[in-house]
């Protein structure tokens, strides 16, 4: 298996054409093995996959001790490390908002340099836009880390078009990471063709849906409190039903191609464009392997109009988010 490369948008890195999620290695859908998820993370690098994508925010800081800890016997430039800021988590796990101010950036960044052991990040991204902070502060505050060489290029996360180029204005914005899949498909309304004007990439996480898309989930799944899931309307009661429908002709369409299914959604992410970058989010090898192995699927015009007819846009019953963290997405105004 080779992974091709692709360019994040037309001043980004050179990166795999697919990278990895490594959010789930932390507890956010449930309990995760340290042991297998540092495996998981070498054989992704051994496989040629060059970009992980991880949060400060993840497990409150243990994803990016982890991936520290998987890099060790790795060489750094081998990986581009594309990092998430500012999200802020109480004792508990309660979410009270994100913190982009110039001050916190700096902040930040110290402290996942440090538990990443790097001296640098490849891409650094506010998780979500700060209402109370114009985000030209904030892309400012990051192209001054640049300049110091601590930050190579600048991404941002689930922002609208407005914001979109407002940070472009002030600094080349590398990628724009989003949720986007085959029931994720709001980004085709406005912001792709802005992203796409603009000469910025898309780094695509959310692919398989949290699951949805690649036979983790069934109407007799017992989601832990801990796993995102059991918050998410999706997964909840006629919703989930209804969304497992969709994967049915999925299913079919697959099995026609000899695929899995979340082989066959990842594909077709992959079709949408060489500047859209899917994140394959996994914490077990023999997954790993078994969704990277749709890069080599090609889908033809035929089979992409068959797999939208079966899933059109707007077909998944429920948001991606809680309402309050819908309210909260710059992504959905």
């Amino acid at each position: 298996m080779s992974i091709q490369q692709a360019t994040l948008g037309k001043t980004g890195p050179s990166v795999s054409r697919v990278g990895l999620g490594a959010m789930g290695m932390s507890g956010s859908y449930g309990a995760a093995d340290d042991k297998e998820s540092i495996a998981t993370i070498h054989a992704a690098i051994d496989a040629g996959v060059t970009l992980i994508d991880t949060g400060d925010f993840y497990g409150m800081g243990h994803n990016e001790l982890l991936i520290g800890r998987a890099l060790r016997d790795r060489n750094r430039d081998d990986v581009q490390l594309s990092v998430k800021f500012g999200g802020m988590i109480a004792p508990g796990g309660n979410w009270v908002g994100f913190d982009t101010r110039p001050a916190a950036v700096k902040n930040f960044l110290n402290y996942t340099l440090t538990r990443l052991g790097v001296d640098h990040i490849d891409i650094y991204r506010p998780g979500r836009l700060d209402p109370t902070v114009p985000i030209e502060d904030t892309v400012g505050a990051i192209a001054e880390l640049v300049d110091a060489g601590y930050v190579r290029h600048i991404g941002l996360s689930e922002v609208g078009s407005d914001t979109i180029r407002r940070a472009a204005a002030v600094h080349p914005i590398a990628d724009l990471q989003i949720e986007y899949s085959l029931i994720s498909r709001g980004i085709e309304d406005e912001i792709r063709s802005v992203a796409r004007e603009l000469g910025i990439g898309i780094t695509a996480y959310g692919v398989l849906s949290r699951g949805l898309l690649g036979n983790a989930i069934t109407s007799d799944t017992q989601l832990e409190p801990t796993d995102f899931r059991s918050h998410s309307p999706r997964f909840q009661g006629e919703n989930l039903t209804r969304n497992l429908t969709l994967v049915e002709p999925l299913a079919r369409i697959a099995a026609q191609r000899d695929v899995t299914v979340a082989q066959l959604a990842i594909a077709w992410v992959l079709a949408q464009g060489d500047d859209i970058v899917p994140l394959i989010g996994t914490r077990r090898v023999a997954r790993l392997e078994e969704s990277f192995r749709s890069v080599d699927i090609r889908l033809s015009p035929d089979e992409l109009a068959t797999i939208e007819a079966a899933v059109p846009a707007g077909a998944a019953a429920g948001s991606r988010y809680p309402e309050e963290h819908m309210a909260a997405l710059d992504s959905e105004r």
